[in-house]
Parts: structure tokens; sequence; C-alpha cells
């Protein structure tokens, strides 16, 4: 699943291609759209910003609308210089937005809502995401709070990709960010001081912004995805195991990481 700092960086290549640029053409291919009137809502409107949240891309048109965009596990952004490719591609296609120069495509959702600014201020969903670890400035003190309201039995791995306690990280950085730290995965919240958890998530966000600067993902961690593989800090055997009630793979160093 793309993580915060993918979808900020998917930010940064729509913005010069999208804000302030007028739209000819508006397409919802898929049949779950049909009656939702996207091309009528968005016609003779203009992107405003795009902006994110975590996981989370937003396009706010001048018009007060806004959509919003979850990858999920499938979803992606392709920009296209000289139009959208109608072959296999456009099956697959949920949104397109044709300016002059380009065509901007997303495929496979799998979440992808229009709505007005005054709705979205008030969706359930968006609602309940903590702070964004990748914000302009980070706001330590509000996710402490959440991070020390959550259970204390919680592993601290589980703990900081919880969507609800701070947006934005995934099974990635999770693994790479402890593995950094040198934190054992399975320590229980309980056993957490104040400093470990910030310096977690200071590391987590430094190496998340390298990425958005380097404009990809990450190309070879440290631990991640490395089970079975020696630790290159150590040569003890990386362990893997699902982790938590979603199961997410944990990688982790049993000798580096106490």
């Amino acid at each position: 699943m793309p993580e915060g700092d993918t979808i900020l960086s998917i930010a940064q290549r729509l913005r010069p291609v999208l804000v302030g640029q007028e739209l000819e053409r508006i397409e919802t291919p898929q049949r779950r759209h049909a009656l939702d009137r996207w091309p009528e809502k968005l016609s003779g409107t203009r992107v405003r910003s795009i902006d994110t949240h975590g996981k989370n891309l937003f396009l706010r048109f001048d018009n007060d609308m806004t959509v919003h965009s979850h990858l999920r596990m499938s979803g992606r952004w392709r920009i296209f210089e000289q139009g959208f490719d109608q072959g296999k591609r456009a099956r697959a296609a949920w949104l397109v937005l044709e300016t002059s120069g380009h065509s901007v495509v997303q495929y496979n959702g799998p979440i992808l809502t229009l709505m007005r600014d005054s709705r979205l201020r008030f969706d359930p969903y968006l609602r309940r995401l903590g702070p964004d670890i990748l914000a302009k400035e980070l706001d330590w003190p509000a996710m402490l709070v959440r991070l020390r309201n959550d259970d204390p039995t919680r592993p601290v791995a589980d703990a900081i990709m919880d969507q609800r306690t701070l947006a934005g990280i995934g099974n990635l950085w999770k693994n790479e960010s402890l593995y950094a730290c040198k934190i054992d995965p399975w320590r229980p919240m309980s056993n957490m001081s104040d400093s470990e958890l910030e310096q977690i998530i200071r590391v987590a966000r430094r190496m998340m912004l390298r990425e958005v600067r380097h404009g990809g993902r990450l190309a070879g961690g440290e631990v991640f995805e490395h089970g079975g593989h020696a630790c290159r800090r150590c040569g003890t055997t990386i362990r893997v195991r699902g982790q938590w009630d979603e199961n997410r793979m944990t990688y982790w160093c049993p000798k580096c990481q106490t």
C-alpha cells in the first residue's frame, strides 16, 4: 500500500499538470460512478489545489468540490503527455482529467469520491485520522496523546501504523524506522518511553521526507522484506512474522532490536 511519502510525491507531480489548468475532458469510466454526474459537476472548473493527509490525496476544485482518493493496495495515478491511452489500460481507469497538454488518470480506485467541501469536513473516516506525519510542522504533542490513549498492551510496531493515531506510516516505514532506532517491534506500548516514541516518529518522518525529495519509493531498505537474510549491522538472521489484528508482516533483527 502506498504510504504518506508516495502520496505526497504523487501530489507534487500532479500540481504542475493540473492546478490552474482548464479541464477539457472529465470521465468516470467505471459503472459505480455512472449516475454520479462528475462531468457535469466539474464542467468549467479548475483544480484550485492538491494536498495530502497521510495516505489520502485531495484534488480541490474552484467550485468548492473535492475529489478524495485513497489508493489502498491496487490504485495508482498516471500522467500522459500525449493523451490517455485508450487501449487495455482504459478498462482499469476510474477517473480521467484531461487538459490541453496532459491526461491524468486514476486507476483501480478503490476509494474515489467527489463531495462538497462542507461535507468533506464532516466525513467520518477523515475526521478519525490522526495528525499527518508529513505535515509542514510535526504535531508531536497531539501524536503522543493519541499513542498514550491507545491499548497499552499493543505492540509499538502496530500502534504507529494506526492511521487514527498518526497518518502516513505504513508497513515499510514501520519496519525501517524501528530497525533504525533499534527498538523491538514487539515491545508493548506500556514499555515505551515518550522519548523513544518521539525518536521513532522523527526518524520515520526524516526517512519519508528523504524519499519525497528523491521522488520515489525506497530502493532496498535495511530490513523490510529481508526476512531470512543477514542483518547488515550484526549478521543475525532477520526474522519475519505477522503481527496483531491485521497480521501485517513485521521484519526485525532479534539481536539489534531490543
